[in-house]
């Protein structure tokens, strides 16, 4: 059995990975800790877990990071600057890290910096880090000593702009405009478990709003995806603009693209199902259906529909997830599987929950 350590498990991410390892037939969970509720048992902060994992917490302290390197993983759902902090002491020793904050995520330490207002404790070790997009960066995920789990955000940008991005690559000529508009939208679960006023139940129900607007800490996140990890040959102006609905967790994410005359000879559906029909996790709908947040609540599912309109030399991309799954902790379960060679789908196959 694989043993495995969360690190940060009293949040949202954190809950979901215990979660779901409980019920993976290739894992245990050997630590979990909580600087706030070392000592007490997980099932008394998430009665959820009542019969499912008699864990208690345990403080990240002096100590701890020893009797972390007896683990094969070691999951960090913690702030951003925190697994960079420890990350080098566990690959010294041999565990693979996944990381589900930012520390991992962008290899420009200037745009890390600017964005996340830490000064980067390990670059060496971040120019090793994987990008843990399976879909994308499976074979490079095999070989991983750490992974920076994607955002939720760019990993609906990232994967709804695939296809398209290497079918103009495979052209050899421009199918899309320079512009791609990202309009996204998150539940509240997305902002994480804190106290804060303006994601309080008054505040956030009945209530639907923009944030981000002048510049998002995604928005590096999906330019890398898109101009380095899809190695587009084109120039993108990337506008993203996220938006908090009054839901607690899914994330509908829209891309309005304009087309040009080659892009306008293309069938996109054909090119889409083409492009995932060998991913279990992704699941393409027939041309004319539309995607709810609802039909992959609690999976690790995403789905994608795809709109194109050559009168107007358009196209629309539409693709939802369940942000704390494959938006954050099925992910990096997902990329857990990969890098130790195990099913991918192994410990994910739970089918959404409706209502």
């Amino acid at each position: 059995m694989l043993q495995a350590a969360i690190i940060g498990g009293t949040g949202y991410t954190g809950v979901e990975l215990i979660r779901l390892l409980s019920s993976h037939p290739k894992v245990t969970i050997k630590w979990l800790t909580s600087r706030t509720e070392a000592g007490k048992p997980v099932a008394s902060i998430f009665p959820s877990l009542r019969g499912i994992s008699d864990l208690t917490y345990s403080d990240l302290g002096e100590g701890t990071l020893e009797a972390l390197t007896s683990c094969d993983v070691v999951f960090f759902a913690t702030p951003h600057g925190v697994a960079m902090q420890q990350a080098e002491a566990l690959v010294a020793a041999g565990v693979k890290v996944i990381d589900l904050a930012a520390d991992f995520r962008l290899q420009s330490l200037q745009s890390f910096e600017q964005w996340y207002k830490h000064k980067h404790a390990c670059p060496e070790l971040l120019k090793q880090a994987v990008y843990g997009l399976p879909e994308i960066s499976r074979e490079a995920i095999k070989t991983a000593k750490v992974i920076g789990n994607p955002g939720c955000y760019p990993t609906t940008a990232i994967l709804g702009l695939k296809p398209i991005i290497e079918a103009q690559n495979d052209k050899g000529e421009a199918v899309i405009e320079p512009r791609i508009i990202i309009d996204a939208k998150s539940g509240v679960s997305g902002a994480g478990r804190q106290a804060k006023l303006n994601l309080n139940y008054a505040e956030t129900t009945d209530n639907f709003n923009a944030y981000g607007v002048t510049g998002h800490r995604h928005l590096p996140e999906i330019e890398q995806g898109v101009h380095e990890l899809l190695q587009s040959k084109y120039t993108h102006n990337i506008r993203f603009v996220p938006h908090l609905v009054p839901m607690i967790r899914g994330m509908f994410t829209t891309i309005h693209l304009s087309l040009t005359d080659a892009g306008c000879d293309l069938d996109l559906q054909q090119i889409y199902e083409q492009a995932y029909q060998n991913e279990k996790f992704i699941d393409i709908l027939p041309a004319g259906e539309f995607p709810d947040t609802r039909s992959v609540r609690a999976s690790n599912r995403l789905r994608i529909a795809v709109h194109q309109d050559n009168d107007t030399k358009s196209a629309t991309i539409l693709v939802v997830q369940d942000n704390l799954v494959k938006g954050a902790a099925g992910q990096a379960v997902q990329c857990m599987n990969v890098m130790f060679g195990f099913d991918e789908s192994l410990g994910l196959n739970h089918v959404p929950v409706v209502p």
